[in-house]
């Protein structure tokens, strides 16, 4: 027994002090990483090389793990690897095309990681050489060109998408990347196209190509002239804007689909019974549980489709009851990597579905309804960074199509009616809506709505103002186009009078601590600016007559708010000080509603003495009101309905800069290379001659 004992220990001995075995790839990316030229001694070395399973691990790993002097010893041996590995993309054998592309993808992916403070050019000259490297990056991307363009599998494509997401954003800022010199020389803006324009190929890469169209778009945009951006604002080919279109909706509806199923998850259950028996003090933690991630590149990608092409307009109103009815693609579809709810594409299932999901009362949808439904999650909670962002791009997005007289046209559409539910943000004061209860209505009153829902509930100690400040404008530019077309829109104003006023209300009760962080007179000049579109031009748009009245029955009763305002105003500009022209502006502005109030005030005063009434009642103040417009003097004021149209530079550049670079990090991120598997890989290039 003891002799068993001492032969099993010295089995283990033996078997602890053998080195692990290495597989043969990485005894060849051993020899890459040497010295010596690996094919010196072996002809056959790279032909070999692309037959063998790619460790990608290890091979990002040892790039990784390169200083900068071992690096330029052996810069010819990682110089050959790249250009084999491009003309390995020219071989009939799909195992060696699909092994060359992960091969690349991990060069770039480890050179990045090794070179983050690095610039562009540095990283040109250790993958391929500055003599060399027009020629390879025309050979590389020709190769790309044509297998996205060809009749590949859905698999060697999505890896093609992959290599060139690895490749614009090998470098944190894509504007230094200057290996895209070569991707806008060489462009494949083509391919990207004709993917977006055929159904099968949309569903299974559409996402991908959208977002690699719109990194490319962002390329030193503000520096020189991108082809990118000159060949998308001409596209005018309606299946192409289409596709585009539907993989936004898509992945827009897919996101309001994962937030209403979340929101409907916290709002069950236990927790939900509890918080609704002691009442709502609980409210705030329950909407927490919420977590939202917004998805910033599809919402970029809309922002470039609406800003820099007109013809995208008419596919915002594109109606579709229905989404190309195809069978679920038989090809081993690539698995999506995990990262939180906004960030990744849809799934395959979601975009070959027959049908978006369109709420009960719906019978159709449209790409600018989905945006309205995911610009009220996203606009719910400003206090991330990111979503703060994200608001921000949905207001310009709305501001574009505010501007835009195609737009505006489907906007007031009376034909084009819509049942739009909107999320709303919980408050105590208010109930919630019922869904049922929201009526038919053109699509700029659920624009109106959105206005409205986000002055409401964003008067709070963090105050967004320049989010409030594009909001009031997206509904001054809509009231101008309304103004100039006559048209008689019936929505709800006072609404919109009440949150308007508010809003005034909140600024003078914190003016002292606004007027530390922002010029706050600006905001207070354009929301006045508003109620003199609708006393001067009000005749010309408002629904009814009565609506007119009621517009003056609003500022009367209120005027304690605009009277306060004026005080504060007329305080600050006859001080001297930075604020003393913006407050002089609103002192100016004030004088119809000052107008009004002084006229009407001792009307009702006199009127309520004369009928011994001590509170007058609704009805009875809009009698007055009727009775009395015949004495009422008002000033014309111009320039009302003038306004400074968007542009993105100068003011806008930091902004989508940041936001680019945002996206760029999170792509990288997000890039999955483990998803295509060598089996699955090996099940369809089953056949190698």
């Amino acid at each position: 027994m003891a002799q068993v004992d001492k032969k099993a220990g010295l089995l283990r001995k033996s078997s602890a002090s053998r080195k692990p075995l290495k597989e043969k790839v990485v005894l060849m990316y051993d020899e890459i990483f040497g010295l010596e030229d690996p094919a010196k001694n072996n002809p056959r070395f790279w032909e070999e090389l692309f037959l063998m399973k790619v460790n990608l691990e290890y091979l990002e790993g040892k790039l990784e793990s390169l200083d900068g002097d071992e690096v330029m010893k052996i810069k010819d041996n990682i110089n050959s690897l790249f250009h084999n590995c491009i003309q390995a993309l020219a071989e009939e054998h799909q195992i060696k095309v699909v092994n060359a592309l992960q091969t690349l993808c991990a060069l770039l992916r480890g050179v990045h990681q090794r070179n983050k403070s690095t610039s562009g050019f540095d990283i040109i000259n250790m993958l391929m050489g500055f003599d060399k490297a027009e020629l390879r990056m025309k050979a590389l991307m020709e190769s790309l060109d044509a297998q996205l363009c060809g009749d590949r599998s859905h698999s060697l494509k999505s890896l093609c998408f992959k290599l060139l997401l690895c490749l614009v954003t090998v470098t944190d800022n894509i504007s230094q990347n200057t290996i895209l010199e070569y991707v806008m020389i060489n462009s494949i803006f083509e391919a990207i196209l004709q993917i977006l324009s055929h159904t099968p190929s949309r569903i299974q890469h559409g996402y991908d190509a959208v977002v690699l169209l719109v990194l490319l778009v962002n390329y030193r945009k503000y520096e020189s002239v991108n082809p990118y951006i000159v060949k998308l604002s001409i596209v005018d080919d309606e299946t192409t804007l289409n596709g585009m279109g539907l993989v936004i909706s898509q992945a827009l509806s897919e996101y309001n689909r994962q937030y209403k199923d979340k929101e409907e998850e916290a709002q069950g259950g236990f927790f939900s019974a509890f918080t609704n028996m002691v009442g709502s003090m609980f409210i705030a933690d329950a909407e927490e549980k919420i977590t939202v991630h917004t998805n910033e590149a599809i919402l970029l990608a809309l922002y470039e489709a609406v800003h820099l092409n007109r013809n995208f307009i008419t596919v915002l109103a594109q109606s579709h009851p229905e989404i190309d009815i195809v069978s679920t693609p038989s090809v081993a579809a690539p698995t999506m990597p995990i990262a939180p709810l906004g960030t990744t594409p849809p799934s395959l299932d979601m975009l070959a579905s027959p049908e978006l999901p369109l709420d009960p009362n719906l019978q159709t949808s449209n790409l600018l309804i989905t945006f309205l439904k995911y610009s009220s999650i996203v606009m719910q909670d400003t206090k991330d960074e990111h979503r703060l962002s994200s608001a921000k791009l949905c207001l310009i997005i709305l501001t574009c199509i505010a501007e835009d007289q195609y737009a505006n046209s489907f906007l007031h559409d009376d034909n084009m009616s819509f049942r739009v539910n909107l999320h709303r943000m919980p408050m105590r004061h208010r109930k919630k809506l019922a869904d049922k209860s929201l009526p038919s209505r053109p699509l700029v009153c659920a624009v109106l709505d959105l206005m409205v829902e986000f002055i409401v509930s964003h008067m709070m100690k963090d105050f967004p103002m320049d989010l409030y400040v594009r909001c009031v404008q997206v509904i001054h530019k809509l009231i101008c186009y309304q103004k100039k077309c006559r048209i008689r829109l019936h929505y709800t104003w006072r609404e919109l009078w009440t949150a308007l006023i508010n809003l005034l209300k909140f600024l003078l009760s914190h003016e002292t601590t606004l007027l530390a962080k922002y010029n706050i007179f600006n905001l207070a000049l354009l929301v006045v600016n508003l109620f003199n579109m609708f006393i001067t031009y009000g005749d010309t748009f408002l629904p009814t007559p009565s609506s007119y009245d009621e517009l003056y029955y609003e500022i009367v009763r209120m005027h304690q708010v605009f009277d306060n305002l004026y005080c504060m105003v007329l305080r600050v500009s006859t001080n001297t000080g930075q604020w003393k022209e913006p407050a002089s502006k609103v002192t100016h502005a004030l004088g119809n509603i000052r107008a009004i109030i002084n006229h009407f005030n001792p009307k009702i005063e006199s009127f309520a003495a004369v009928n011994h009434i001590s509170q007058l009642s609704e009805d009875q103040v809009l009698e007055v009101v009727r009775s009395n417009y015949d004495t009422l003097t008002l000033k014309l004021q111009d320039g009302l309905d003038q306004y400074e149209r968007y542009s993105e530079q100068p003011k806008e550049v930091a902004f989508f800069k940041e936001l680019v670079r945002s996206i760029s990090l999170n792509v990288r991120k997000n890039v999955s290379l483990t998803t295509l598997s060598q089996d699955v890989l090996l099940k369809e290039f089953s056949t190698i001659s």
